[in-house]
């Protein structure tokens, strides 16, 4: 029986290491060599093969004893450089953190999926401290999206989003501040998911912004993304917004169908300012999903703008002592977006927290009259590496800041979102969000399962 690793996702990788019809060493020996034939994508910035080779070995032996190593036994995965990996370096994108000594300990989500088997196999790019949506690192160079090597992947977690469309490693994780997740998972044709705020547990990661980041999975099957979803679930005492969360197993529920769900379309806010093939995509789920009714998010225009004013100041706030010390490590653009959020008036921080309670108690009662809402990723594909400008509704906007346009107002309040992919023949391809109320990530999950199956949405492998 042949094994192809780069067409396998996480769950028949592991199933096919535990049945030893390839060695976990034969798995990572082949996503090592993967990742140099893909170099040009850029996605790595350290590569831990001698360690990886060393822990594969560890799960073959356990195997040939008769142990179970795990759920995914064997199966390589990457994290963003902004998590702790014990013996490196955590850069978090940046030049500055290369100061620093090497992790004393991993974070908490990789400790997990190790525990389950998992072959840690390198760190992957990302924007300079998370505070980006293209990953054109100017300290570690761009992430070049597998579609296209002249076009962005999004970010910030743009490496572990083309990793895994590119078939590197099969499972990856990112963190989402205001899309950092779901807007590369778009623009790589991959599935994406931002859970609950405080549902995975951040410790051990560089945070950007405390009151908003999010950790979680990349992935090209929704049997992966549930697998590791469920696997990284649990207390954290290390983490204080981790530590009372329920745990809710949602691989068992993927085949219980939508019988009974309430969906709907995301109108207004979500429905304007975006390229017509992304609302045709939209429509394209809703149609598969028998979603008939629509919904207005209140205010959702001014709660990306108080999003932005509470990163903007807890990330300079975080950083300013550096800006003040070490200006030209900086990248200038990350540079000077934190001494503008350190020029934010605090009256304007406060207020921007109380409308942000305001809007939470505005989106739980659109929720009791419907479970599901779906809405567009992006307003667009990815732009072209180094593309300052888009015309959207025929007005010019920057690129940068404006990727995040239908992300931002659903992590402002920590909503469960998975971005869905719609690949476009002979285009690039799109997503769709599916957004839940606190705690359903099961509903969002069985919703993409039922797509999947449908064939409405898929990810294969970029060549």
């Amino acid at each position: 029986m042949s094994f192809n690793y780069a067409e396998a996702d996480a769950t028949a990788t592991a199933a096919a290491v535990r049945a030893q019809v390839i060695s976990a060493e034969a798995v990572t020996q082949a996503a090592l060599s993967r990742i140099a034939a893909r170099e040009a994508l850029n996605s790595f910035t350290a590569v831990l093969a001698e360690q990886a080779l060393a822990q594969a070995r560890q799960i073959d032996q356990r195997i040939a004893q008769g142990e179970d190593p795990g759920a995914l036994a064997g199966v390589p995965f990457a994290v963003k450089n902004l998590f702790d990996v014990a013996g490196l370096t955590t850069l978090a994108g940046s030049k500055i953190n290369q100061d620093n000594s090497p992790a004393f300990q991993d974070a908490t989500a990789i400790a997990k999926l190790r525990q389950a088997g998992a072959v840690l196999i390198g760190a992957l790019n990302m924007d300079e401290y998370a505070y980006g949506f293209v990953t054109e690192n100017s300290h570690y160079g761009a992430c070049h999206n597998p579609h296209d090597l002249n076009r962005v992947t999004g970010g910030s977690s743009g490496g572990s989003a083309a990793a895994v469309a590119a078939g590197l490693v099969p499972l990856t994780l990112g963190s989402d501040t205001n899309g950092s997740i779901r807007v590369p998972a778009a623009f790589c044709g991959i599935f994406g998911l931002k859970p609950t705020y405080g549902r995975l547990s951040r410790a051990g990661t560089y945070l950007f912004s405390g009151s908003f980041d999010h950790v979680g999975p990349f992935a090209r099957s929704v049997r992966d993304l549930a697998l590791s979803f469920d696997l990284l679930q649990g207390s954290d005492p290390r983490d204080p917004v981790c530590t009372t969360r329920p745990m809710q197993a949602c691989l068992p529920q993927l085949g219980q169908g939508l019988a009974g769900l309430r969906i709907a379309v995301a109108d207004g806010y979500f429905a304007k300012s975006g390229e017509p093939e992304v609302f045709a995509a939209v429509e394209q789920v809703a149609q598969a999903l028998g979603a008939t009714q629509r919904v207005t998010l209140p205010a959702a225009g001014l709660a990306r703008a108080a999003a932005y004013i509470i990163t903007a100041s807890e990330g300079s706030n975080l950083h300013l002592s550096r800006v003040k010390t070490r200006p030209q490590d900086f990248d200038p653009a990350t540079r000077d977006r934190f001494i503008a959020g350190a020029l934010i008036p605090g009256t304007w921080y406060l207020q921007a927290q109380r409308f942000r309670r305001w809007y939470r108690d505005q989106i739980r009662e659109v929720f009791q009259q419907v479970d599901l809402i779906l809405a567009p990723t992006t307003p667009c594909v990815a732009p072209l590496i180094g593309q300052q400008t888009m015309t959207l509704d025929g007005v010019e906007l920057l690129v940068r800041p404006n990727l995040g346009l239908y992300t931002q107002p659903l992590s402002f309040i920590g909503l469960p979102v998975i971005s869905v992919p719609i690949q476009q023949p002979g285009r690039l391809p799109l997503g769709v969000q599916i957004i839940a109320a606190p705690y359903q990530e099961a509903l969002i999950l069985r919703a993409a399962a039922e797509l999947e199956q449908t064939g409405v949405v898929a990810a294969p492998v970029v060549s």
